[in-house]
């Protein structure tokens, strides 16, 4: 039977369950869900399929945040139109802040990514762009009705949009990985020499990386704007670097579908560490990380994918027939050759 209705009818069920059951505050949560999902998966295309660690993406988020704020606020773009421009501009910084990965990599290349991250939030408050970023102040959006008259509040129509946007960046990631691209950054990850001796270009694919992971995380700036309607540079600071690297840790490394539990992870983990303790939800929030990678060393998506596999394994098992008459499986059963002229 087929089954290729499912998935349409999944995502269906997904956008709409939501946008009736949930209240605006909690559609702002699963909104931001969808844009950390997508941020993280930025970084797992870099991180997790090519092996260039970064721990400055919080740096491309930011970027994206006020290509979006300040084509709103100073020209009138529309919120839509926007996207493709932010995603234009963190492509072509993440091509060109890709360029040292040609000669840097570990933890070299992490430090550089990581003084890129500290250094934006002061770059955004310099007097000679401060007319368009804002300053110290920062910008304010406003959000974005339904259009085309639908009884929806800005933020369902905004929880729809975003999930649109997801499936579409998170389908392309997923056919660019397992395609042709997706294996040779594997090779490259895995073993750079083997790479280049099957005729890869292994500098031009890695600046192109780092260029599309910069593109996603951007993206997901411009959407994270939106849902906050608020850009000032204190709020990319570089814990949202860190922030996102533990979410990709947590939902797995070389795991698209992790990318999702990381993201509720980081959305949804540190307001039940603060219900826990008012003190020091700090340290709980350290707790239940460190429990969930001592008990999945590979992150929720690789714990998922080793569960799958080891169900499907059973099942098929089980389905397995049984022998007939005692006889062992797979040994056929012995015969007596009769003599000639008999």
């Amino acid at each position: 039977m087929r089954t290729s209705w499912l998935l349409p009818l999944l995502i269906v069920v997904v956008a709409a369950w939501p946008t009736l059951a949930f209240s605006d505050y909690h559609l702002f949560q699963l909104t931001m869900v969808v844009v950390y999902g997508i941020a993280i998966l930025g970084l797992a295309i870099l991180t997790g399929f090519n092996g260039q660690i970064s721990l400055g993406h919080g740096a491309f988020y930011a970027i994206g945040a006020y290509t979006t704020a300040i084509l709103m606020t100073t020209w009138d773009v529309p919120y839509w139109a926007t996207l493709p421009a932010s995603a234009l501009v963190c492509a072509v910084f993440g091509f060109l802040i890709g360029l040292p990965a040609l000669r840097l990599g570990g933890l070299y290349l992490a430090l550089t990514t990581f003084a890129l991250a500290v250094a934006i939030p002061q770059l955004l408050k310099h007097k000679l762009i401060d007319t368009w970023t804002g300053g110290v102040q920062g910008l304010v959006i406003d959000k974005p009705e339904a259009p085309f008259g639908l009884p929806l509040s800005p933020d369902q129509w905004l929880w729809l949009f975003t999930l649109a946007v997801g499936v579409v960046l998170y389908g392309l990631a997923w056919n660019l990985v397992h395609g042709r691209i997706g294996r040779a950054m594997m090779a490259i990850r895995d073993h750079t020499l083997a790479a280049e001796a099957m005729g890869i270009n292994t500098a031009m694919l890695k600046t192109r990386t780092f260029a599309v992971s910069a593109l996603y995380t951007g993206i997901a700036g411009s959407l994270g704007a939106i849902a906050v309607q608020f850009v000032a540079p204190d709020s990319f600071s570089v814990f949202v670097s860190i922030t996102l690297f533990v979410g990709l840790v947590a939902g797995g490394a070389a795991s698209i579908g992790g990318t999702i539990v990381g993201a509720l992870f980081i959305e949804f983990v540190p307001n039940l560490a603060d219900k826990v303790s008012k003190a020091a939800p700090g340290a709980v929030y350290g707790v239940l990380l460190i429990a969930m990678l001592f008990l999945m060393p590979q992150g929720a998506g690789g714990f998922i994918a080793q569960q799958w596999r080891w169900i499907t394994a059973r099942l098929g098992r089980s389905e397995t027939p049984a022998p007939r008459g005692g006889e062992p499986q797979g040994v056929p059963p012995l015969r007596l050759r009769e003599k000639p002229g008999k």
